[in-house]
């Protein structure tokens, strides 16, 4: 019996840990920072997106955004760390995708009062790419019929304007 208590209270202490353990690397979306904003300040969150734009260095530190398609942040980070991501999401390009440990602030005082997270922790989760442009065949349609329509409008036009100033 008593060893069966033991077992019974060493399986409750690795529940609590464990679920101690999920909770603190759980992922939230940022659409979830900013619309619950006042309860998060200043608590540490996980957030993974795609890095966008550029690293903005500022010395030791350096501004990366990322997007989770929910939202986008600012992430306040070391130089160092901000190196990592070698792509960054535009028209062409899908970012590499991050994950983010870091203290959230609503309202950062250190940064001009905007919501931002200063990074602890971050991690590759998947490197990004170039994005191959493809163009759909009814849009190569819809061009090849009015360029010419352009075209012969043009055509028009410059005869009717060149016809008036030459009868001036």
């Amino acid at each position: 019996m008593h060893k069966i208590y033991k077992n019974c209270i060493l399986i409750l202490i690795l529940i609590v840990i464990s679920s101690l353990n999920v909770y603190a690397a759980q992922k939230t979306d940022i659409n979830n920072l900013i619309e619950n904003a006042k309860a998060l300040d200043n608590k540490e969150v996980t957030v993974q997106g795609e890095a966008i734009g550029e690293i903005m260095n500022r010395g030791e530190y350096s501004w990366v955004n990322i997007n989770d398609n929910t939202n986008a942040i600012g992430i306040w980070m070391k130089t160092s760390d901000a190196k990592q991501i070698t792509n960054f999401g535009d028209y062409k390009h899908k970012g590499d995708t991050v994950k983010i440990t870091g203290i959230f602030h609503r309202a950062c005082e250190e940064h001009g009062g905007e919501a931002d997270i200063h990074s602890e922790t971050i991690e590759i989760a998947a490197k990004g790419n170039t994005i191959a442009e493809q163009i759909s065949s009814q849009k190569l349609i819809v061009a090849a019929v009015l360029v010419p329509i352009a075209a012969l409008l043009f055509f028009f036009y410059y005869r009717k304007v060149r016809k008036s100033t030459i009868e001036q």
